[in-house]
């Protein structure tokens, strides 16, 4: 399949761990992380249009559509390889925005995959990363379409088995600004590296943590409270700069328990863990 006529996946990543390890000189901030795929996806369709625009179908609220990553993600690809059709996109939004669950970055990435296998371009997968890349530090790892290992600022990745997993998701009803995070004075930005053999002991020991957390939890008291009830059920985190919080159960029927407690106010999905993303055989 994969033509014109299909429904493109874009899931969603937790951050399992993330250390903030050092400021570099171009404001990036390099880090330590490992990405997981779960089964929450947006899905996006693609029609090719007669002229050479770059469209959506709907907008979403608050971002212009010439800032939309998608959008932008088909004109990169366009200047990368000279195509001039232009293409419509659709994009069903399920993952929520300024969640920490790279909704944006994940629709960048789908784009690539997709429009590189319909417009027939034959990228192969390092040549679509390092265009991700150009797109933000979060993009690669859903072209790369595994879970990952990750340093630098995100970009530099090693493939991760994951056992498999099951996680209960909380959305607090804020969006967290990634930027703001990061430029908070009381972030630490001084954690040690760690190497991928102290990650798995980590996730053992359950000794792992997000450098970002108590910044958010701070300035955001929903983000605080929806971790404090996830945390008597388990052992729960922020993933990236939040608000998203979880728990991760080896169960799905605990994760389900664990669901039919939740507070009436707060709002929470079961997630599957993801050993690759749907169209990870596309990309060579």
């Amino acid at each position: 399949m994969n033509g014109w006529q299909d429904a493109w996946p874009a899931p969603a990543k937790l951050n399992l761990f993330l250390h903030v390890t050092g400021r570099r000189a171009d404001g990036y901030h390099s880090l330590q992380t490992a990405f997981r795929l779960i089964d929450l996806a947006d899905i996006l369709r693609f029609e090719p249009r007669v002229d050479d625009r770059v469209t959506l179908k709907r907008l979403l609220a608050g971002v212009p559509p010439e800032q939309e990553l998608c959008v932008r993600a088909a004109c990169l690809l366009r200047e990368a390889t000279g195509h001039k059709a232009g293409v419509c996109i659709d994009l069903e939004k399920r993952i929520p925005m300024g969640g920490g669950l790279g909704g944006g970055s994940s629709d960048a990435a789908t784009t690539l995959i997709a429009l590189n296998h319909l417009w027939r371009l034959g990228l192969q997968r390092g040549e679509l990363q390092e265009l991700a890349l150009k797109l933000g530090a979060d993009v690669p790892v859903f072209v790369f379409g595994e879970n990952a290992f990750a340093e630098g600022i995100g970009e530099e990745l090693s493939p991760l088995v994951l056992p498999q997993a099951w996680y209960l998701l909380l959305m607090p009803p804020v969006e967290v600004p990634t930027a703001s995070v990061f430029k908070a004075p009381e972030l630490t930005r001084e954690s040690k590296p760690i190497k991928i053999t102290a990650f798995f002991d980590g996730l053992k020991h359950r000794t792992l943590h997000n450098d970002l957390e108590p910044v958010v939890c701070k300035r955001y008291p929903e983000v605080a409270r929806h971790l404090a009830w996830l945390k008597q059920h388990g052992e729960a985190r922020m993933s990236g700069s939040g608000a998203c919080v979880y728990a991760e159960f080896s169960t799905e029927s605990a994760a389900y328990a664990a669901h039919a407690q939740l507070p009436s106010a707060m709002r929470g999905y079961v997630v599957r863990g993801l050993e690759r993303h749907p169209l990870h055989g596309l990309t060579g």
